[in-house]
């Protein structure tokens, strides 16, 4: 599983031209499902996100000493099979490694799910579809994180 996160003040997707899911301050996290992945590996995914200390303190300097909870903070995510794309191999991506719909599509659920369970409002696009992410990365702060 590949998630790159990054903080946001805002995000929002949409799919053709209608806004799916929306959120404020929070993260949004691009969600890739590779082949030999597990309800068990999205449920560890999903509880280092929401302990993940990310966010500023209130009265300190920028910098990672909050977590998601802390701020009140959502998340927004969005499938992205696209994260498990090759290109050492000339100059079209494959995309062997990426799960196929019948196995990513519920285990994005379900992470999504895992993360409500933690207490995150959470917000999701829609599997499959060509959707279009706005945000507005706050920092910037992006991270690519690995299970």
């Amino acid at each position: 599983m590949r998630v790159v996160l990054q903080r946001v003040t805002q995000a929002s997707v949409s799919v053709a031209g209608e806004k799916v899911g929306a959120i404020g301050q929070g993260v949004l996290l691009l969600t890739g499902i590779t082949n030999d992945d597990t309800r068990e590996v999205v449920e560890k995914m999903a509880r280092k996100i929401v302990a993940l200390r990310i966010f500023p303190a209130l009265d300190g300097p920028s910098g990672f000493d909050r977590a998601l909870l802390a701020v009140g903070g959502a998340a927004l995510v969005v499938s992205q099979f696209t994260l498990y794309g090759d290109t050492s191999g000339g100059r079209r991506p494959s995309f062997i490694q990426a799960a196929r719909p019948e196995i990513a599509a519920p285990l994005v659920d379900h992470f999504a799910a895992q993360l409500r369970v933690q207490g995150l409002f959470v917000a999701q696009g829609v599997f499959g579809a060509d959707m279009q992410v706005s945000l507005v990365n706050d920092g910037p702060a992006t991270l690519l994180l690995e299970m």
